[in-house]
């Protein structure tokens, strides 16, 4: 599972790093580039919610296999595309794959292990997602630079083949469980605090993605920095993140309402901080690196937090958080788009700070404490 959630997150986070190339590769915009991380997400929100009705009856080992099928495909239609329009239907494929396999993931790791392992086992899914942002962002720079962005979407294909093969090899027969129906999604939905979770996952989200999917424009013309400072600056935020998935099991051990807070508050102090004083390498380059360790505990911490408020449906809570981040990935790409066009990466990161700000007010006003946290 984490090396299928690697290959994914990999393949979803190319664009970011990728972003100048690609542009001017297709003779098109930055802001129209980083489209391609808003169509992948619109998708990926549309399959999370409809994904459980769509294959109910069959094996979750083939579905989670066919996933890693199409990605192989996306990344080779990406590889291959001529123009904007192949470029965004090979990113259509990656959307139905990635909203897909997320919305079972958390559902196929109950299954797979017992339960009082399950927040282990998230966390170490969870390090695929590190290792992809130490990987695919800084990685991805440097290769683009040596071979040209369709060269680092062909190896892309080589990794999510890798996957296939393992996933073949060794997932358990998981046979479908209950009756899946649509009703079901708007029953959790409806359960007390499930809403605005929703929300405040929603909002947290956006944040990051406003601030991540152009964080290349911002050290290119903000920061002042080449190829080579950007992978630098990019491969910190990588390794950061790694660390901080593996610290956040200790923040939620302790609290995790404690977490849900903490970390978008730094985040909002992060973006806000590089819109006003932005422009030095080295700091630029170290509150990067905070951020990256900081937002390595938010999915951790909300994947943890659906778990414990509905146990009972974890297949609809999956697909339900999924559209939520989706659904933020695409408003925060979007919306960074057109700001960038109109503001500059300044504008960008300072919108991200202020998402950020309402999304901790948000959390400490509506989300309450679940089971023994604080």
């Amino acid at each position: 599972m984490s090396l299928g959630v690697f290959s994914l997150v990999t393949a979803e986070f190319l664009p970011a790093s990728l972003l100048t190339p690609l542009a001017e590769g297709l003779n098109i915009s930055k802001g129209a580039a980083g489209q391609a991380v808003t169509v992948t997400a619109l998708v990926a929100l549309l399959t999370s919610l409809f994904i459980s009705v769509a294959i109910r009856g069959i094996d979750r080992k083939w579905v989670l296999m066919g996933f890693s099928v199409l990605l192989i495909i996306s990344n080779l239609t990406v590889a291959t595309a001529p123009g904007i329009l192949t470029l965004l239907f090979g990113r259509v494929l990656m959307g139905i794959a990635l909203g897909g396999f997320w919305s079972l993931s958390i559902a196929t790791l109950m299954r797979l292990v017992p339960d009082r392992d399950i927040p282990r086992a998230i966390s170490i899914m969870f390090l695929g997602v590190s290792a992809a942002t130490v990987f695919a962002v800084p990685v991805g720079s440097y290769l683009g630079a040596m071979i040209g962005w369709r060269g680092v979407f062909v190896a892309a294909t080589g990794l999510a083949v890798l996957a296939l093969l393992v996933q073949m090899l060794t997932l358990p027969s998981l046979p479908a469980q209950g009756k899946a129906r649509m009703t079901i999604l708007f029953e959790v939905l409806c359960r007390p605090g499930i809403g605005i979770g929703m929300i405040a996952v929603l909002m947290v989200f956006a944040g990051h993605f406003t601030f991540f999917t152009y964080i290349r424009p911002f050290l290119e013309t903000v920061t002042g920095v080449g190829v080579d400072g950007v992978t630098a600056i990019l491969f910190g935020f990588g390794l950061a993140n790694f660390l901080g998935t593996y610290l956040i099991a200790f923040v939620i051990q302790r609290s995790l309402r404690l977490a849900l807070i903490m970390m978008p508050t730094v985040m909002a102090g992060l973006a806000l901080v590089l819109t006003l004083f932005g422009g030095v390498t080295a700091v630029d380059a170290l509150l990067i690196a905070v951020w990256g360790l900081v937002f390595a505990g938010v999915p951790v911490s909300w994947s943890t937090w659906i778990t414990r408020a509905m146990p009972d449906q974890a297949e609809a809570g999956g697909g339900l958080i999924v559209a939520a981040i989706n659904f933020a990935i695409a408003a925060g790409a979007g919306l960074g788009g057109g700001l960038l066009e109109i503001s500059g990466p300044r504008g960008v990161f300072l919108i991200s700070g202020l998402i950020l700000v309402a999304a901790v007010i948000t959390i400490i006003l509506k989300i309450k404490p679940l089971g023994n946290d604080e």
